[in-house]
């Protein structure tokens, strides 16, 4: 039989009809389908949620109830699988009766006889305070001598174990050493006695405040560290004009620290928190606690103790501090049960009970972004006190004393020796008065504000551009009746060349750093920012600048810390990703370390140290300068005196020791310049060694020109003419041109070479 069809060509044929009929074919499909989906859902329906309760985890039969032994089932296999079956849980009806507080007479700490023998101990009271305007540490001064007083007139028991009172500024010491731990003496022990202000600005009290919560909250530490303490007590200064009450923040400062103190301290408050008003009753008030405290030392010595007193009066919470705890929720079985259960509480019909019966006598809280530097705060008459002309809220300009002396003809400051930047023709400025050290030598001591991140009223850089201009005109314009001022130079001093933002505080903490130095820049003003080595990501993010500084000031972690004083706990991991990130730059713009050696600090056998920094970092420059001593009476705070200040043979010791350990490692680096009278050396990198001359200081019209180029540039691009003679090392650094004189104004002869200077005092 023949088909009519060769079976060959039937794929064709059924792909011929496929292209034919393939639309009717899938709509239809399409039809049934959506149908036959609609006819299932109004037949059979959404399964409901049953309304029983939720099944419990599965319960034996055999109920164990603890303290007695299993019971031994007959013929029950080892390897038998004991058959279980799902109970509901009963229902636990919550108890409508008032609840019951049982309240328990708490234990006096077993401790306390270890830790204070009254027959053999003594006890060394230490007064803490904090000062800007200088009334608090008067305050903590003539309290001293009273109970220095008291404790050569006094006649008692145990009197001559009471020892002499020591003073602490809380701006000058490390926390970690008094308030983590008690300082550390077998035979002695330690009475707080703690004197603080209240400020309505950011201060080093909030820095204080803080190292105290999170030394608390702080899991690593123990849950009292400081209760090897025979006791403390603390004493705040207020203005009841601006607070009346403590709620709206009277003393309340001080009354945070003494919360705090009681939970680190075990509840051992020897005596209770006290208040004065300023400009009322503060000496009479501070007289009453200090006769309170010194009856405390004298029961302490007679073996009494601090007491037991009001039951709590001694707790670390006081019974005016509510302790809201959460209601404690029922453990739920398994991961399905908090499943069901949440969903099951998301679509729950009952309404939310709203109690409208009670309302909150209290305002609420605005959040508001307070001014760095208020107008009428302690600070802001601080620093005018210092000469600074405060611009906006955070930033400041003042007239550095090389300035001054460049404009009367008797030299300029080292930048001019190195980088060939005249001193009268230079604005020192920073954007941000802030700092996130206490540095043992800075110049502020305590008075510029300190903090970790920025939580202050910005200014625009607009606005900060045109008044540290303004400020540092008007100060140039008060020097023209100065004897001595050399016409032509005050002249050139009425047009800035140069921006040295390295004043105080940390220039880079300010959020519009770039704007900033993009404006001295459009107006052809080179700019030298210096950084503290504390803030990574605000370096990181920096834009090209004429000269770029970290102060390196320590070359261990230890050394870091106890002359900076940072605040962040991990300064030195900041630190060294800032000297990554220098490393990266220095193919960009000129870095430099600056090394300021202060004697008995950073200076005995860290040379080697130092030079690790360096080989890790490879700055273009490495400045070491010698500290300059301010002479104020708060230096003597800060633990810095003439003694700390070292000479520039010690200076040019070390230079030399610093380069001999760089060439051990195989790093180009020589000594290219110094300015002795600024007890300053500059070592330079062999990159700015040309044809055998160093060339260090800056072309400044070939840095504008590649920056507004908009190409890629090096600092090789805009290096200057070769350093002059008398600036290269062995030479002084001193300008021919000027004259020299001495404190006195007499001219100074300089056949005396430079290793006649000695150390450098602020003038």
């Amino acid at each position: 039989m023949a088909f009519p069809l060769n079976i060959w060509e039937l794929p064709q044929e059924l792909l011929e009809l496929w292209h034919d009929y393939r639309n009717p074919i899938i709509l239809s499909a399409v039809a049934i389908l959506t149908a036959a989906r609609i006819y299932l859902r109004l037949r059979v329906g959404r399964e409901k949620l049953s309304e029983s309760p939720i099944p419990g985890s599965p319960q034996s039969l055999f109920d164990e109830k603890p303290g007695k032994l299993p019971v031994a089932i007959p013929g029950l296999e080892e390897k038998h699988v004991q058959d279980f079956t799902y109970i509901e849980p009963k229902r636990i009806q919550r108890k409508t009766s008032p609840k019951r507080v049982k309240g328990m007479k708490l234990r006096p700490l077993a401790k306390d006889a270890a830790i204070f023998d009254s027959e053999m101990d003594c006890i060394q009271p230490l007064v803490f305070f904090s000062s800007l305007a200088g009334g608090t540490e008067q305050r903590a001064r003539e309290l001293v001598e009273k109970m220095s007083q008291w404790i050569s007139d006094a006649d008692f028991a145990g009197i001559d174990r009471v020892l002499s009172p020591i003073t602490h500024d809380l701006s000058y010491i490390e926390y970690d050493d008094y308030f983590i731990n008690p300082p550390k003496d077998s035979r002695t022990k330690f009475f707080y006695m703690i004197l603080l202000p209240t400020y309505n600005i950011d201060s080093v009290l909030d820095i204080f405040l803080e190292h105290l919560k999170e030394t608390h909250n702080d899991f690593r530490i123990d849950t009292a560290p400081l209760s090897g303490l025979v006791g403390y007590s603390v004493f705040g200064f207020g203005d009841k004009e601006g607070w009346p009450t403590e709620e709206e923040g009277f003393c309340s400062q001080a009354k945070e620290v003494d919360k705090w103190m009681a939970k680190l301290t075990g509840r051992k408050r020897a005596f209770p928190l006290g208040m004065g008003d300023v400009k009322s009753d503060s000496k009479e008030r501070l007289e009453e606690w200090r006769l309170g405290t010194q009856e405390v030392i004298r029961e302490l010595m007679a073996g009494n103790g601090l007491g037991e007193g009001v039951q709590g009066s001694g707790d670390a919470v006081e019974s005016d501090e509510e302790d809201n705890e959460p209601e404690s929720k029922s453990n739920l079985d398994d991961v399905e049960d908090l499943g069901r259960s949440y969903r099951n509480g998301q679509t729950s019909k009952a309404p939310l009970a709203v109690d409208f019966t009670t309302s909150s006598r209290t305002k609420p809280l605005v959040s508001t972004v307070k001014e760095m530097v208020p107008k009428d705060s302690p600070t802001y008459t601080a620093l005018t006190k210092q000469g600074y002309s405060i611009v906006g809220s955070h930033s400041g300009v003042k007239i550095c004393r090389w300035t001054k002396s460049a404009l009367r003809g008797r030299g300029s400051c080292y930048k001019f020796s190195f980088y060939g930047i005249a001193s009268h023709l230079c604005m020192e400025t920073t954007p941000s008065l802030s700092c996130s050290n206490k540095c043992v030598f800075c110049w502020r001591h305590g008075t510029n504000p300190v903090g970790t991140t920025w939580r202050w009223k910005v200014d625009p850089p607009e606005m900060i551009f045109e008044g540290v201009k303004a400020g540092h005109y008007k100060k140039i314009k008060m020097m023209k009746g100065v004897p001595g001022v050399r016409a032509e130079r005050f002249a050139e001093a009425m047009r800035i060349r140069h921006c040295a933002l390295s004043l105080v505080g940390e220039p880079i903490f300010y959020p519009h750093i770039n704007e900033f130095t993009a404006m001295l820049h459009k107006e052809h003003i080179s700019s030298f920012l210096v950084c503290n080595a504390q803030h990574p990501e605000q370096l990181a993010t920096l834009k090209p600048v004429t000269q770029l500084y970290v102060s390196i000031d320590a070359s261990n972690k230890e050394s870091l810390r106890k002359i900076d004083r940072p605040l962040h706990r991990d300064f030195w991991e900041r630190f060294i990703r800032c000297l990554d990130i220098l490393k990266e730059r220095r193919f960009e713009q000129r870095t430099v370390f600056r090394l300021t050696l202060v004697k008995g600090f950073n200076i005995e056998d860290e040379a080697e140290g130092y030079a690790d920094l360096v080989e890790r970092a490879l700055p273009c420059f490495i400045e070491v300068k010698g500290v300059t001593y301010c002479g104020t009476s708060t230096s003597s705070s800060a633990g810095l005196t003439m003694q700390n200040v070292p000479f520039y043979e010690e200076i040019q010791a070390f230079v030399i020791a610093l380069n001999a350990a760089l060439e051990r490692r195989g790093l180009a680096y020589g000594l290219a310049a110094e300015h002795a009278h600024s007890c300053c050396v500059l070592l330079a990198s062999e990159r700015f060694k040309i044809k055998g001359k160093w060339h260090t200081l800056i072309g400044y019209e070939k840095f504008f020109n590649c920056l507004e180029s908009g190409k890629p540039f090096k600092p090789e691009d805009y290096v200057g003419e070769p350093t002059p003679e008398w600036a290269l090392w062995g030479h002084g650094g001193f300008d021919p041109r000027d004259e020299r004189v001495d404190r006195k104004g007499r001219p100074k002869d300089l056949n005396l070479g430079p290793r006649s200077v000695g150390r450098v005092v602020e003038i």
